[in-house]
């Protein structure tokens, strides 16, 4: 098959910008003829704000660059993952004047939320969920605290909503969970055109086996990650097991002040990923406090894949990743003292029930999270897509 990849790079790279990647990847190793559509964030320090914001809204430039690619490559689909802030939804339209299927990845809540995460001031907000104005996106400065770009996010929200560009001009969605499936479609997107795939963890890493006597937190440094609630448990509620931190963000400042205080903390800084898969096959758990939903976890996907249980925020996506007492652990979201009494809780398991857990979560990586079993469900949809514009 022969496909068109759309993607716009973020400035800090993410998990978008790895699963854009690695699909391409997985799809060329696979036979298919893959041609790449990017831009980059960093594009935006040469724009000023209106042009900028103009841009979120419909990028000419991008509409007819696009077109001729689609006219020299001849795809039969084009695979869209990030647009925002760069191609815009002009994309879709080019895509459709040249008569090619599209696929759109939800990889964030973009479509709903100004910030994308349905968070705001630290507490879960839906809002804007189901308006045909995104406004309290504008009033509360949700994206970066700037009212001129929230302004522009939604603009392009409202306006693309109004035009029908999500549901007339995409032919299939994919979401990574039922979670985010069932919240777009809450936002007004056709169910019935949103698809469940999760992302894959590929190579194999190998189950791992426990044995290093300590918590890990991989991620991102910041609020929205849970990072805060982390901190917290260990300073205040005192005799936890020894934890390790992975990242890097803008909390790493606190990070390290309270690694320097507390005996049985240890921030490792960012690192290789090879590293930071033997140290998650190393833990004993992983914890995953997010504050935020989370449309999908990839660290929990490579924690099962290396046989490692999680400890995990019980809300959104994490929620449904996580399967208490089988691979895991739940805990109230931003609630220090109950993560703190759930890690107890999971600590104290006997040997052979920890056993079963690590067995339990490298079963659901072979079941959900392998390259082959992601390829074929990809494919499906692809085939899907296709159907659905030939026979529009």
């Amino acid at each position: 098959m022969r496909i068109l990849a759309v993607h716009n790079y973020y400035q800090r790279r993410g998990g978008e910008d790895s699963v854009f990647e690695k699909e391409a990847s997985l799809l060329e190793q696979n036979g298919n003829q893959i041609t790449r559509f990017t831009v980059h964030n960093r594009e935006i320090a040469a724009m000023n704000a209106i042009r900028a914001g103009l841009g979120t809204l419909w990028n000419p430039a991008v509409y007819a660059q696009l077109r001729r690619v689609i006219r020299s490559v001849r795809p039969e689909l084009v695979h869209c993952h990030n647009t925002f802030p760069l191609l815009s939804p002009a994309v879709y339209y080019a895509a459709k004047r040249e008569g090619v299927a599209v696929v759109q990845t939800l990889h964030n809540f973009r479509l709903l939320c100004s910030n994308a995460l349905l968070l705001r001031d630290g507490e879960i907000c839906e809002d804007c969920i189901g308006k045909a104005v995104t406004w309290p996106g504008l009033l509360h400065r949700c994206y970066r605290g700037d009212r001129l770009a929230s302004a522009a996010v939604m603009t392009m929200q409202s306006l693309h909503r109004a035009l029908g560009s999500w549901r007339t001009k995409v032919d299939r969605f994919i979401a990574p969970t039922n979670f985010s499936r069932e919240k777009h479609a809450q936002g007004g997107l056709p169910r019935e055109l949103i698809a469940v795939k999760p992302h894959f963890v590929d190579p194999d890493p190998k189950p791992g086996d426990g044995s290093g006597g300590f918590l890990l937190f991989v991620g991102r440094l910041s609020q929205e990650k849970g990072v805060g609630t982390l901190l917290k448990a260990w300073q205040q509620e005192g005799h936890l097991p020894p934890l390790r931190l992975v990242g890097d963000g803008p909390m790493s400042d606190e990070v390290q002040e309270v690694s320097a205080a507390v005996s049985h903390v240890e921030w490792l800084g960012p690192l290789p990923l090879q590293q930071v898969l033997d140290l998650v096959g190393s833990a004993r758990f992983l914890i995953v406090p997010s504050t935020c939903y989370e449309s999908f976890s990839s660290v929990i996907a490579e924690a099962f894949a290396k046989g490692t249980p999680v400890i995990a925020s019980r809300h959104g996506a994490l929620a449904e990743n996580v399967s208490e007492g089988h691979t895991g652990f739940l805990f109230t979201p931003g609630d220090h003292a109950d993560l703190a009494r759930t890690i107890v809780q999971a600590w104290g398991l006997g040997e052979d029930d920890y056993r079963l857990h690590r067995t339990r979560a490298r079963v659901e990586y072979e079941q959900h999270y392998t390259a082959e079993r992601n390829y074929s469900m990809l494919y499906d949809i692809y085939r899907q897509a296709i159907g659905a514009a030939q026979s529009a």
